[in-house]
């Protein structure tokens, strides 16, 4: 084979960008409808982060309300109302880490152990289903299953000799509703990344480990996890980019002022009082807070991905 001459990567690199665009025009114009939708209704409204830094009075609008600097962001610091919500924020988003993380790998695992090609098929189906419905959908059901008057959750309560629970009004249950309905609507989806994922496994790896009697556990410990673990570090790492968001629009069709104590986090707190009391500039300081944050966790997770598990998002 005919070596390249040298400098041919040089004088490509050197070539200008237009001549590249000229050159494949019609891929570039594919790219046009993402690209413009990107800027309009990704970039464009950042234009609005200036709310954070003025009085947005909105009559006036955004360019002629005053600029306060950083006061609604000093207000944020110092209030106690909002150190709860930050609080129950990281309280929701934590044990939903811990909890349900690793149960779409759990359940992947044990789909794809699976012989019985119908049967997958089938588990597949039913717990992916309940992602396509809507948190509101989902809150009624829930609501129905849960209620202290004819739910059946309350019924088995009472036929076991227990006293019945009120899990949307109680304090001590709610927390444990919220988690235990987002498991119940996004584990399926969640899973279908994960058996996406075995499909990149070398099934070489698998027949050398069988030859070596490795067991069925130990394929799945030596084999298996290896090599879905990039994806289960670029999944986790994307979690921690979102721990600050806890499922807000869970939490807005479920909770109600009597489990506001443990329920209220950042999202809603935004929604209530950005909305319900018109404090647009420091609503806008709280959400602002939230993402630079989001973006910070994404950033140090990756960093610490590669330093020690020598895998990042790039």
């Amino acid at each position: 084979m005919a070596s390249r001459p040298f400098g041919a990567s040089r004088s490509r690199a050197r070539t200008p960008v237009w001549k590249s665009v000229r050159a494949d025009w019609d891929l570039y114009l594919l790219l046009l409808p993402g690209i413009c939708f990107l800027l309009l209704f990704k970039y464009a409204p950042m234009y609005g982060i200036a709310i954070a830094f003025k009085d947005f009075r909105i009559f006036d609008g955004i360019a002629a309300s005053p600029w306060v600097g950083f006061k609604h962001f000093e207000r944020l610091i110092e209030s106690g109302e909002f150190a709860a919500v930050l609080r129950n924020t990281l309280a929701i988003s934590l044990l939903k880490i811990a909890i349900l993380f690793p149960v779409p790998i759990v359940v992947a695992i044990l789909l794809n152990e699976m012989k019985q090609m119908l049967f997958k098929r089938s588990i597949q189906t039913v717990i992916y289903l309940p992602h396509f419905l809507s948190w509101i959908i989902v809150s009624g059901l829930f609501i129905d299953l849960l209620s202290v008057n004819g739910g059946i959750v309350n019924k088995w309560l009472e036929q076991m000799g227990f006293e019945p629970v009120a899990f949307f009004l109680d304090n001590r249950y709610f927390r444990s509703v919220l988690i235990a309905t987002a498991g119940w609507k996004e584990t399926g989806w969640s899973t279908i990344v994960y058996l996406a994922a075995f499909s990149a496994i070398d099934p070489g790896l698998y027949e050398a480990a069988r030859i070596d009697g490795a067991s069925r556990f130990r394929q799945i410990w030596h084999v298996t996890l290896p090599g879905i673990a990039p994806i289960i570090v670029l999944m986790f790492i994307l979690r921690l980019g979102s721990l600050f968001e806890a499922g807000t629009e869970q939490i807005l069709a479920m909770y109600n002022p009597t489990v506001y104590k443990v329920s209220d986090v950042i999202g809603t707190y935004v929604y209530r009082v950005g909305l319900g009391r018109q404090e647009y500039s420091f609503t806008t300081a709280v959400g602002l807070f939230e993402s630079v944050i989001g973006f910070i966790l994404v950033l140090s997770g990756n960093v610490l991905s590669r330093k020690y598990l020598r895998r990042g998002i790039w």
